[in-house]
């Protein structure tokens, strides 16, 4: 099967880069305070790639994790 995302890993390379590292409960509670309401297992399921991530969730997850929307979608380097 086909991942349903190509942001995923690099959520996950993100997440564990911050110091200290952020787990994906942080994450979930960075990104509704921000307005975006997914929970650990949503976070788990984008970074396994399971779940769809649209891309007002990508700019949210971006913000949240300190990086560019276009170096998570691996744009940039």
């Amino acid at each position: 099967m086909l991942g349903r995302n190509i942001v995923g890993p690099r959520v996950r390379e993100a997440r564990l880069a911050q110091r200290p590292r952020l787990t994906q409960r942080t994450l979930a509670a960075k990104l509704q305070l921000a307005g975006l309401d997914l929970d650990r297992a949503e976070v788990s399921k984008i970074e396994s790639k399971i779940r769809r991530v649209y891309d007002y969730e990508v700019v949210a997850l971006a913000s949240a994790l300190g990086v560019s929307a276009g170096w998570l979608l691996g744009t940039e380097s």
